[in-house]
């Protein structure tokens, strides 16, 4: 075992008090965690001020009315310390390193800071407007090539999924938009990875990230397990190249390709993985995927499941998932709140290995293909 594991390994001592590196180490996660609250949160009350004055002169929006309970700020900040406590936990198990959650310099933590701000006025006009087609009539056509549901301006977002300025400033946007949680609710995902990978040589696992992003999960994972080889795939070029700026291991690869569509053998893959990818396509698609999901797998493969929150999991936030798609522009939100899942993967051979655990805002589903 290398120096590094030892670091992350959890005392076997018998005394019932932490040694003082374990005092440590979560008191340097305790500061790291809350400083990206406090940093986030402080963004979002500047946002919501803007848009206060922005309203002012925009076009009445309508008002947006909950279908059930909505949490208050105390309880959805207790979830988010358990969710952190959870991180932490895994982190004092051995199972994934210190985490390194957005690490930027001051001066790009300025520019991002300065970008967001630029932008809020730009989301709250097009919210107003009801506007989410601006990425169809760009002059160069690059739209053209993709599937119509995956041109938008999702969440009314700048340019959508198709530019780099838009992909160095999302994961920005949705840790506003989450106060700081986005990485530990992501991390959640390498709970289960860690059990498969304990069996399994990790030299010799095929696993594929669909819908990386910028590279949310795959650069974690393969932090955490360093001779794991991963590939990201995302259907959004410029989002790649960001991926590949943040992420330049030589373990790590990257494909353009649909998610619905997987350029990948049949029963070629030991883990598949999809972070907030389903919630944003169509049921139909949603579908396609599950099967192709299951096509590449290996029997005893794992398809790793990260999402939203769906109806009922947490009653308390019901309310408050249904006011989401109404906020931003999620056109197949609400039928994702909805969908069974579970049986939709059963009916292409995955089934659930665990129950479906809550974390925070998301939920952590592993489904096994059957043997």
């Amino acid at each position: 075992m290398s120096a590094a594991d030892n670091e992350f390994r959890p005392s076997s001592g018998s005394s019932g008090s932490p040694p003082l590196w374990s005092i440590a180490r979560r008191s340097r996660y305790a500061l790291q965690q809350g400083s990206r609250v406090a940093l986030y949160t402080l963004h979002s009350e500047v946002m919501r001020r803007m848009n206060r004055r922005l309203q002012k002169e925009l076009p009445e929006t309508p008002k947006v009315v909950p279908e059930g309970p909505l949490p208050g700020q105390r309880r959805m900040l207790a979830d988010i310390v358990k969710l952190f406590a959870e991180d932490l936990k895994a982190v004092e198990n051995g199972l994934y390193p210190m985490p390194s959650d957005g690490t930027m310099t001051p001066r790009e933590l300025l520019s991002t800071s300065r970008a967001f701000f630029r932008d809020v006025p730009q989301v709250a006009r097009r919210r107003a407007a009801g506007a989410h087609q601006e990425v169809n009539e760009q002059a160069d056509g690059f739209a053209d090539a993709l599937p119509r549901y995956y041109r938008q301006n999702f969440h009314f977002q700048t340019d959508g999924w198709l530019s780099q300025e838009s992909a160095r400033l999302y994961d920005f946007q949705v840790d506003v938009l989450f106060s700081g949680a986005t990485a530990a609710m992501r991390r959640r995902a390498l709970v289960p990875f860690a059990d498969i990978l304990r069996k399994k040589d990790q030299r010799r696992v095929a696993f594929v990230d669909l819908a990386c992003g910028t590279g949310g999960l795959l650069h974690p994972a393969l932090a955490a397990f360093p001779r794991l080889r991963g590939t990201g795939l995302d259907l959004s070029e410029p989002y790649l190249n960001v991926a590949r700026e943040r992420t330049p291991s030589k373990r790590a690869s990257y494909v353009t390709a649909m998610a619905e569509d997987l350029p990948f053998a049949d029963n070629s893959l030991d883990v598949v993985s999809c972070v907030f990818l389903f919630h944003e396509l169509p049921p139909k698609i949603r579908r396609q995927v599950i099967a192709e999901v299951a096509r590449v797998l290996k029997p005893g493969g794992s398809f790793l499941f990260v999402d939203s929150l769906q109806s009922g999991d947490v009653p308390e936030y019901d309310g408050l998932l249904s006011v989401f798609p109404q906020l931003f522009h999620e056109p197949y939100f609400t039928s994702y709140l909805d969908e069974d899942l579970t049986d939709l993967c059963a009916n292409s051979g995955l089934q659930q290995q665990r129950w479906m655990t809550p974390a925070f805002v998301s939920r952590v589903v592993e489904f096994v293909k059957s043997s």
